[in-house]
């Protein structure tokens, strides 16, 4: 089994000290890891604004959301494989190894020059993005006791908080600025700043033990994973929900699930040991982390819609608008690991971090087209604090309900359970936002319009949009409005559903060690020992 461990540190039992918050060792690689994790996670949001003028450069209109889908595809099927795979061969050559490709896949989507080659370079640039989410958490579960890793885990999900918001900011700037391309050029010089300290200040050590990889396993997971996401991407756009085609799809999705879990209960070093599905934190914290994916893009994702179609602000400008939600977010997630790591408990974060997400999304279900920005700040950051609570304590649930061996896997299932519940909540409310926002454009029809028309417009860029006559434009923003009511009315009760999951979710006092669970072995060795000298 490998361990990671900083520079001049020796190998060890999985018995290990825990870390100090002082040490400058497990600051800068954690420095590194938040760099890398960053990038990654930025990535997700700030090529949205950059679409409608990537399209103007490359051509290929209907091919559009494969841009963002295949990205999300490979990001979400690898972070099982990375989990294992780094459990298997050392923490440290299998991230930098992330890292290089995600900076290669960077490079070649800036200089892709047809929309088939931006899809097929976005891929590898996910495949890579898969590694830097998940092994970031693993990599601190490794070197920091689950009692202190609560405010490194705080600041991870503000990570993602940040990265959520500022990446339509950031894409827009970038694309009013130096061009799209910038998009893709600035993960570069980032990435390397990453590369280079994880390299400097990360050290594994060797293991002797002989490993066996799951290669059906892997490939029945990428299979099953990948079918799934197309079913939830292609439901309600490129085919309706109930078509034969997208039935087939989830029916061979399901299929290979169930091949899936026959091969992994057979295998005699498994992808996923179905084992961890018996601890009870491991099963309902990725439950929660799956249901709360769902509603948390369910709540972000339209935002910086609403703002650009209703108020009519510009895409960059709609990114800076959502500051109050980032600013919740930041707050409630710092606190809240400050707070677990002194206390040492962890169940009432969610529990009170899902409630108090259930109002945010009720609260926001009530903006309508003439609500004053003070309104809509204040709801914003409701739905910032609830989310803050959250995500990244149900990692810290599971990582210290596992034990060292476990925790690489342990870490990908619960960021590839939260990263599926984002891909379906995104599918699911996209189809309800669709189907509604049909209804109500043509009960506001304006005489003499076509449906066709203001549809095309209110579907289409909010420059369009601008252009419509004043009857239009109302017509329009009004039935666009209505349909977001309904969205996130339909996000309460999952919301309400992602509350009620973390009532039962089993609470372990959070060790001191880094070790096994069980571990009885004393743990007083000191941090020099522990992380390396410097």
């Amino acid at each position: 089994m490998h361990r990671v461990q900083a520079v001049g540190g020796s190998a060890r039992s999985d018995s290990q000290s825990p870390a100090s918050d002082g040490s400058p060792r497990v600051k800068l690689i954690f420095a590194g890891l938040m760099v890398a994790m960053l990038i990654a996670a930025l990535d997700q949001t700030i090529v949205a604004t950059a679409l409608p003028t990537i399209v103007g450069d490359l051509k290929g209109l209907e091919r559009l959301s494969w841009v963002v889908t295949a990205y999300l595809l490979t990001s979400t099927a690898s972070a099982p494989l990375y989990g294992k795979i780094s459990d298997l061969y050392g923490r440290k050559k299998i991230f930098l190894g992330a890292i290089v490709i995600f900076l290669l896949g960077s490079a070649l989507s800036g200089l892709a020059q047809s929309m088939n080659e931006l899809i097929a370079f976005r891929a590898l640039q996910g495949l890579g993005a898969g590694g830097l989410i998940v092994l970031a958490t693993t990599i601190i579960g490794d070197i920091v006791p689950p009692r202190d890793r609560g405010k490194y885990q705080g600041l991870f999900g503000a990570v993602f908080g940040v990265a959520s918001i500022a990446g339509p900011l950031v894409g827009g700037w970038l694309v009013q600025g130096p061009g799209w391309r910038w998009v893709f050029y600035v993960n570069i010089p980032i990435g390397v700043i990453a590369l280079v300290i994880i390299s400097a200040a990360l050290k594994e050590s060797k293991s002797s033990i002989k490993h066996r990889v799951d290669y059906l396993g892997s490939l029945l997971a990428v299979a099953a994973i990948s079918t799934l996401l197309l079913a939830t991407v292609w439901g309600g756009s490129t085919y309706a929900w109930l078509s034969w085609q997208l039935g087939l799809t989830l029916t061979l999705g399901i299929l290979l699930v169930l091949a899936f879990v026959y091969r992994e209960s057979i295998a005699p070093d498994p992808l996923l040991p179905l084992r961890l599905f018996k601890n009870k934190v491991f099963t309902i914290a990725n439950a929660a982390s799956f249901i709360v994916g769902a509603a948390m893009f369910g709540a972000i994702i339209y935002l910086p819609t609403y703002l650009q179609i209703v108020r009519g602000v510009s895409p960059a400008m709609s990114g800076f608008l959502l500051l109050p939600l980032m600013g919740g977010l930041l707050f409630s997630s710092i606190t809240s690991g400050l707070i677990i790591s002194k206390v040492g408990r962890y169940k009432a974060f969610p529990i009170v971090g899902t409630s108090v997400m259930t109002v945010g999304m009720y609260l926001l279900s009530t903006l309508g087209v003439h609500s004053s920005y003070l309104r809509a700040t204040v709801f914003m950051a409701v739905v910032g604090i609830g989310i803050g609570m959250v995500m990244q304590v149900l990692v810290l649930a599971v990582q210290n309900a596992v034990g060292l061996r476990d925790m690489g896997v342990a870490t990908s299932s619960a960021t590839f359970f939260r990263s599926m519940g984002s891909a379906f909540g995104t599918a699911i409310f996209g189809s309800i936002l669709t189907t509604r926002l049909t209804y109500n454009l043509k009960l506001v029809l304006p005489k003499g319009v076509t449906f066709e028309k203001l549809s095309g417009a209110i579907t289409g860029s909010p420059e369009q949009l601008k252009l419509l006559p004043t009857a239009m434009h109302i017509a329009a923003v009004e039935a666009f409005v209505k349909s977001l009511h309904d969205v996130y009315l339909v996000a309460v009760p999952v919301a309400i559903v992602a509350f009620m999951v973390t009532l039962i979710l089993p609470e372990i006092k959070l060790r001191n060690s880094v070790g096994d669970p069980s571990d009885k072995e004393s743990t007083a060795t000191t941090v020099e020992k522990s992380l390396g000298t410097l």
